[in-house]
């Protein structure tokens, strides 16, 4: 039997699990077609915007208008998706969908590769990396990952950001970086996010390097450089607003013009954000609702098993606490963001941290001993039962979502 060193394992594995995302939706559930028809249905809603600006570029009134017309203001999403499917469409004289829907699953085969060399780095036993690799596949947003939007680009930036951060050498930090870079040019909750190696590395310290404040320039300069290069992103972005329409914030201008979107940075305190309802399937506003909701208590349930005396003597707590810091900030940016619409969007929104979140799942139970026989067999069942309906419900969003229907 050939034995495939690791690197090479996890990028099979990532891009077997981006194959199977696209088989199921393009042979499975997009409306009858050629290939080709089918697969371009991947590309709707958000993703129209996105081809707009590769197709023109950034173009708007100052102030923005104040109703969604992309050919007028199209200001609203951050660069780096856009940008590079711009990039393949004309290196590779590809249709301008076409290159949006190759950009994000290749993105969307970094990120299954990144999650499966975490894995290799914790030494997952196999079963453990199924487990984890479902609980994400079987979320009813999955499906993002290979369509017309840059969930996968944004997930591959800060999951390889996290990878390199906790490598070793100066290489590794320069692609930290860079992916920091393309996280923070993705999403602007990627301007948070880039300070995960600040976050890890207090961690680390404990409170005596927190007390010692006279070091702490010496202590964290390698985590606060590498901040500030991963913010370097929409910063960029920023200065690019400022030098062309005298307005460094004219992606917040356009969200608020044009989607309404007035941040309550106050959202996540209130109770009346949250919804305890059974949502009805074909209402993605109350499933959006729902996951929000259900987000908030599994941030809980993670800070009560942290508490555990088994988990506290861990020590690998900083790498976990760094990336429960990222999932954290896109759920409370996000939150921030669409309290104002009702939460509309959030289910999507959500699977970013969801991702993040069973990343550190993973890394949290290789502290914890191996259960009974009697105990893994109920897990595998519980997991089996939750993945059969998570498909269930993405299966029937992505129906709906490949023949224009509005889901997330």
């Amino acid at each position: 039997m050939i034995r495939l060193p690791s690197p090479l394992k996890s990028l099979l594995a990532g891009l077997l699990l981006t194959l199977a995302q696209i088989v199921v939706a393009v042979w499975l559930l997009a409306p009858e077609g050629s290939f080709s028809d089918r697969y371009a249905t991947l590309v709707q809603h958000d993703g129209y915007w996105f081809m707009n600006i590769v197709d023109r570029g950034y173009a708007t009134t100052v102030p923005p208008i104040d109703h969604k017309v992309m050919e007028v203001s199209n200001v609203a999403f951050f660069p780096a998706y856009p940008g590079i499917a711009a990039f393949l469409r004309r290196g590779l004289n590809l249709e301008t969908s076409t290159a949006l829907l190759v950009t994000s699953q290749a993105a969307a085969w970094g990120f299954w590769s990144y999650f499966f060399l975490f894995c290799e780095r914790w030494n997952l036993s196999p079963t453990l990396q199924i487990f984890g690799a479902m609980s994400i596949f079987a979320h009813p947003a999955a499906f993002f990952l290979i369509a017309g939007y840059s969930e996968s680009l944004f997930l591959m930036g800060i999951v390889g950001f996290v990878y390199w951060s906790g490598a070793e050498g100066r290489s590794a930090k320069i692609w930290a970086a860079l992916h920091g870079i393309l996280m923070s040019a993705t999403r602007i909750a990627g301007v948070i996010c880039a300070a995960y190696p600040i976050v890890e590395k207090m961690f680390r310290e404990g409170w005596n390097g927190l007390r010692d404040w006279r070091g702490w320039l010496k202590r964290y300069r390698s985590a606060i450089a590498l901040t500030v290069a991963a913010t370097s992103g929409a910063v960029l972005f920023f200065v690019y607003c400022q030098l062309r329409w005298g307005h460094w914030n004219m992606y917040m201008l356009t969200q608020s013009a044009g989607w309404a979107i007035t941040p309550d940075y106050f959202a996540v305190f209130k109770p009346s954000s949250y919804h305890w309802l059974l949502p009805e399937l074909n209402d993605p506003t109350e499933m959006s609702q729902m996951s929000m909701t259900v987000t908030a208590l599994l941030f809980v349930g993670i800070a009560l098993a942290e508490l555990l005396p088994v988990v506290r003597r861990s020590s690998t707590i900083a790498t976990r606490a760094g990336i429960y810091f990222c999932a954290v900030a896109i759920y409370y940016i996000s939150v921030s963001g669409v309290a104002c619409v009702g939460m509309e969007s959030m289910l999507r929104y959500s699977f970013c941290a969801h991702a993040l979140i069973v990343l550190a799942l993973l890394q949290l139970l290789t502290n914890v001993r191996v259960p009974s026989t009697l105990v893994r067999a109920f897990g595998i069942g519980t997991m089996a039962l939750i993945s059969a309906i998570g498909f269930s419900v993405q299966g029937w969003y992505v129906w709906n979502f490949t023949r224009g229907n509005w889901v997330a």
